[in-house]
This record gives structure tokens, C-alpha cells and sequence, in this order.
């Protein structure tokens, strides 16, 4: 099949490559053209802006953007894929942004014959590379079914959320809980370490109790639990605290939109918020725990 691949970031390009290892024909476009270089060294064909993908002739183009001011501009602009994409093409949309943007940008696509798809992801950059993401799909049935098998191959899970933004509204509830528990495992960790208890001890009795979830059992914050997780390589890599920090705002400008309170989601943006303004926003987001540390254990 030939699909049209619009954004070759750390999540986009590993995904486009398992496209062509699985024997699609790719047109390919970014605006960092070594992106571009590298997945044509691959076998895709380089598109020289979003208007010359979407005339590519491809039967299916895929987005993968940073935010949704990039979402407009691409899908909108004058030089943009509704401008000059023909009636029938499916657009998917991988990007993270608010379900209310991912709703206009369809509700216009589908005025002019084009189902689309909102489809962020989780997995990270490991699950782009290994074809494990999780896709989380908004948007009609039939287009979903459409979509599947190109969203098999770059995925383990890809789970049908309901219409159009939907797949928007799980990623957005899903983050903004993670931050939460962090936030959580972060401040639980700190407290009994500080209290005089070891933590690899502390957090094996977490895990086997109440308190055990993610952030404590599969990524635990305090260096020392964990091999292979960031913590135990000073937080580097990994989901990065302004990624975080953009999907929890993403969540409260959802909740503020429907008047839907959001009290621990919101206090979980203002930590990051300090986190970020501290100089540490690129460090994992479970570096987060370093603002409970007390101030010499936490620079080890």
C-alpha cells in the first residue's frame, strides 16, 4: 500500500521504518531533511512539503506532530494536507493533542470526504522501534477497521476508543493519572527513605500491597530499585518531564473546558511546571521524585 508519513521525530521514524520493513511504499516528509534522508535511504520517497504528500497519491496519510498548533498548521494551512489531499484518502493523526482539536480537524476533513482518525500512542520511543505501541483510536468504526492492519504493524495494542477524539480523551486521562502516581510513588519513596527505611525494602513492600501501581512496580523513581529503568541512569531518556508536563496541561485545558474538575491533575501540572523551570525538563518524568529528595541525596 502507499501511505504518506508526515513527521519523523523520535516516535514517527522508528514507526515509518516498521511500515517499510513490512513492504509498504512510503512518501515521507519533515522539516528536518536528515529525517527525510535516512528513511529514503530505507526505500520511502521524499515528499517536499505536506501539499506534495498529500498529492503523493498515497490511500492513507499518517501525522505524527508535536502539538496541536502543528496539527492546524499542517492539516489547515494553505500548503496544507486538506488543501490538496483528494476525497477518500484516511488521515490518522498520531500526534498528542486536546480530544476538542482533534474533533475540529476531523469534523473539517470529513466535510470534504476524508474519514479521519485521531490515533496518539503510548509505548515510547522503545515501542516505535519494536512495533509494541499502544494505539488509542477515535473515530468511526468502519475507518477504524480500515486502519487496523497498518496500525498492527506498528503496534501491540490497538484499542477502538469510540468517535472522533476519543482516542485523545483515553491518552490524555491515562497521562495525566501517570503523573499522578508518580507524583505519588514519588512522595511515598521519599517519605520512608527519609524515615530511615531502605528502600529497595520499602518499595518490595509497595508492590505487594496496596499501594503497588505502575510507577512504583515497572518504573520506580528511587535510584537503586531498578535496573533498567531511568533512575538507575540518572534519568536520562525515557518520557521526558516537559512531555509530561504537556500532556497535563492538555488534561486541564480539557477539564476547564468541560468544567470538569481535575484537583490532583492540576496540582501534578504545577510540580512539573517547577520541575521544568528548574532546568530539569528533560530529564525522565520520574525525576520528578527529586523535589521530595532531600537536597545532597538527590544530586548522587
Amino acid at each position: 500500500m502507499h501511505i504518506g508519513f508526515l513527521g519523523l521525530g523520535n516516535m514517527g521514524a522508528p514507526m515509518a521504518h516498521n511500515l517499510l520493513k513490512a513492504g509498504h511504499h512510503l512518501s515521507v516528509f519533515d522539516l528536518h531533511t536528515t529525517a527525510v534522508d535516512d528513511l529514503v535511504q530505507a526505500g520511502a520517497t521524499a515528499a517536499t512539503s505536506p501539499a506534495t504528500l498529500a498529492g503523493s497519491g498515497a490511500a492513507i496519510i499518517i501525522t505524527m506532530l508535536p502539538a496541536s498548533a502543528h496539527v492546524k498548521a499542517v492539516y489547515l494551512g494553505d500548503d496544507g494536507l486538506l488543501a490538496h489531499v483528494q476525497p477518500g484518502v484516511l488521515l490518522i493523526d498520531s500526534s498528542t493533542i486536546d480530544p476538542l482539536c482533534a474533533r475540529e480537524v476531523a469534523a473539517l476533513a470529513q466535510r470534504q470526504g476524508n474519514p479521519m482518525l485521531d490515533a496518539p500512542v503510548s509505548g515510547g520511543t522503545s515501542g516505535a522501534a519494536a512495533g509494541t505501541l499502544t494505539f488509542m483510536v477515535g473515530g468511526e468504526r468502519a475507518d477504524f477497521e480500515r486502519a487496523r492492519p497498518l496500525l498492527d504493524v506498528m503496534g501491540k495494542n490497538v484499542v477502538h476508543c469510540g468517535g472522533s477524539g476519543n482516542g485523545q480523551v483515553a491518552k490524555v486521562a491515562n497521562n495525566m493519572l501517570l503523573g499522578i502516581s508518580m507524583i505519588g510513588v514519588a512522595e511515598a519513596m521519599s517519605l520512608g527513605v527519609a524515615l530511615g527505611m531502605d528502600p529497595q525494602v520499602l518499595a518490595g513492600v509497595i508492590n505487594t500491597s496496596s499501594g503497588r501501581c505502575w510507577s512504583s512496580d515497572t518504573y520506580n523513581p528511587f535510584p537503586g530499585v531498578m535496573d533498567n529503568v531511568p533512575a538507575a541512569r540518572g534519568y536520562s531518556g525515557g518520557f521526558g518531564s516537559d512531555l509530561m508536563l504537556k500532556d497535563l496541561g492538555l488534561a486541564t485545558e480539557a477539564a476547564r473546558q468541560t468544567r470538569q474538575p481535575v484537583l490532583l491533575g492540576a496540582a501534578a501540572q504545577q510540580l512539573y511546571q517547577q520541575f521544568s523551570q528548574q532546568g530539569h525538563g528533560g530529564l525522565d518524568f520520574s525525576a520528578i521524585i527529586n523535589l521530595y529528595r532531600q537536597p545532597a541525596a538527590a544530586d548522587e
